[in-house]
């Protein structure tokens, strides 16, 4: 991890945000004016598109700030596309709880990556903020995320219930809610009376979740690289593909059996690899290091088998089902058939 803070620009930093946010407005304005199924074409054609556009910015990141910086970038934005694929199993189940028609799905998802990216921004600075005044954070990050890797691996099996999400079952006891999607309007006029529809209740679902997965990712990403600017770009090209990357797996994220375990696995490493920071820097210099490159093939490796195993199994077992995880046991008395206990991540 490098300990040198790059000299980033106000330009550079500019620019970025402003490529991120022309992205998101393009991906916004196409969810709103035409809500549309995505089809497996369309989706591989902006998922090749922004795999592109952040394979693209790595390579003149590299060129411009070293290959040290840039390897970081690369192994940040792996270590987020990966945890963003645990996003799209509760986006799934989202979906599925309160049936989003298919074609809102598109916009759901883009006021997610909006709503993740915000909260990601908050986030990093806080983060990086810590990580400035006291050292000592890199061991609470690294302990946080081994506990939170212990605790996705004991409950591997689980999903998440959103009906009993505290803010969903306050949110529905407060607000006027319809029965109706209205067209994809978050509030309509009924009778001269202001309502919200399902949608907005789904939008804050997914805004829940996603404060709850801030708190894993950030951690995981410091964990790479101390450098605020790695830190929000590959969050952000990592964030900015999900909305395509949703459509083109959603009929393989059933088959990904062993991806909570993967995860489980890189989030332990990350945080034995920031435990060592923490160590080699207030502890005894003698205490080893894990090199960036070497996590770059460690994370790659552990995605490589549980992807190929998970398929493996599932063509064995076609009754085999993955399942995202979970930080909580599920409540006593429900049952597989039931809606399983909420997720805290």
């Amino acid at each position: 991890m490098s300990a040198d803070q790059l000299d980033i620009s106000v330009l550079t930093w500019a620019v970025t945000v402003g490529v991120v946010v022309l992205l998101l407005a393009v991906d916004l304005v196409v969810a709103a004016r035409r809500p549309h199924h995505v089809g497996f074409g369309e989706a591989t054609a902006w998922s090749v598109f922004y795999v592109a556009v952040a394979v693209g910015f790595g390579v003149w990141f590299t060129l411009h700030y070293g290959s040290g910086p840039g390897t970081e970038y690369f192994v940040g934005y792996l270590v987020e596309k990966s945890l963003s694929v645990d996003n799209l199993f509760v986006f799934v189940i989202i979906m599925t709880t309160f049936a989003v028609p298919d074609e809102h799905r598109h916009k759901v998802l883009t006021f997610g990556i909006v709503l993740a990216l915000v909260m990601r921004a908050i986030f990093i600075a806080l983060g990086a903020t810590l990580l400035s005044l006291f050292s000592f954070v890199f061991l609470l990050f690294g302990l946080l995320l081994i506990y939170t890797a212990v605790q996705l691996y004991r409950h591997r099996d689980e999903d998440p219930d959103i009906e009993h999400n505290v803010v969903v079952k306050t949110s529905r006891r407060v607000l006027p809610l319809t029965d109706e999607y209205a067209g994809g309007d978050l509030f309509i006029r009924r009778d001269g009376k202001r309502m919200v529809t399902p949608l907005f209740l789904v939008l804050v679902a997914i805004g829940t979740i996603d404060l709850l997965f801030a708190l894993d990712s950030i951690p995981a990403v410091f964990g790479i690289t101390a450098q605020p600017y790695v830190v929000f770009a590959a969050n952000a090209f990592a964030l900015l593909g999900l909305r395509a990357l949703f459509f083109l797996v959603q009929g393989l994220l059933d088959r990904l059996v062993y991806l909570s375990t993967g995860l489980a696995l890189i989030l332990a490493f990350i945080g034995a690899k920031l435990i060592l920071q923490w160590a080699h820097e207030d502890v005894d210099k003698r205490v080893p290091e894990i090199p960036t490159l070497l996590s770059l093939v460690v994370i790659a490796v552990v995605l490589l088998v549980v992807t190929v195993a998970s398929l493996v199994k599932t063509k064995r077992d076609p009754s085999a089902k993955a399942h995202p995880g979970s930080l909580r046991a599920r409540r006593a008395g429900a049952g597989r058939d039931e809606r399983p206990a909420d997720r805290t991540r």
